[in-house]
């Protein structure tokens, strides 16, 4: 215990902190894309274009029912076979990008639909075009009812990060690998990653929640976060 306290932790714990800022990057960067794509996926499904809905719910049923794994290898490995080089961290942030994307996009999808169409009749009957209805009223009030599952989702994303260690990015569990090659302590190794691996993920679950928080309006705010730490006591 004692070495593990002051030898192993400062010895090797810089360079696993190395490995987690690739990963949070990497995850940023990754569910900001996935925002955008889940997002445009969803509005183009619910406008009912018949050949662009077919092709969003094609790649939304694909890139769900393929393992991500398989996903970033077939994107590393066989982009290259037709032309298309990236490297390994540029492969993942695509890779998680389309994958969390394909997700999302049923959140929004379902988020949007939740919204009362009256709302869009009011607007549109006193003159606002459809994009201005979805900008300043059926897309703020999305977002607000999305936040907590895209919380989750970006929470997962951090974990599921870890899988591009299989396409060779130095990111945190790739760091911890290359410990253990060197100094054969598992254990303690993977005791240090998991350590990073909770903090980042409990730091983003407290930030969705203060994020949250700040988007509901001050009428909704006692009753409804009381009613989530009642459920969580219970």
């Amino acid at each position: 215990m004692v070495e593990f306290f002051f030898v192993l932790i400062p010895e090797h714990f810089p360079f696993l902190l190395e490995g987690a800022l690739i990963t949070l990057q990497l995850s940023i960067l990754s569910m900001a894309a996935a925002v955008v794509i889940g997002l445009g996926v969803a509005l183009i499904r619910l406008a009912k274009v018949p050949i662009l809905s077919k092709l969003c719910a094609a790649y939304v049923e694909v890139w769900r029912d393929v393992p991500l794994i398989v996903q970033l290898l077939v994107i590393f490995f066989t982009l290259p076979n037709i032309g298309i080089r990236l490297p390994g961290f540029w492969a993942g942030v695509l890779g998680l990008s389309l994958n969390i994307g394909a997700y999302l996009s049923e959140v929004f999808r379902a988020a949007i639909s939740s919204i009362d169409t009256g709302q869009r009749d009011a607007g549109l009957s006193i003159g606002m075009s459809r994009f201005t209805v979805y900008r300043r009223v059926i897309l703020p009030q999305a977002m607000r009812i999305a936040l907590p599952t895209l919380g989750g989702y970006f929470i997962s994303l951090l974990k599921d990060s870890s899988l591009v260690s299989f396409i060779a990015v130095n990111e945190l569990l790739r760091n911890g690998t290359i410990i253990i090659a060197n100094t054969f302590r598992s254990m303690e190794v993977y005791f240090m990653v998991a350590i990073i691996y909770f903090i980042m993920s409990f730091a983003a679950a407290r930030l969705v929640g203060w994020v949250e928080m700040k988007l509901t309006p001050a009428y909704l705010r006692p009753a409804a976060f009381d009613l989530r730490r009642r459920l969580r006591l219970a």
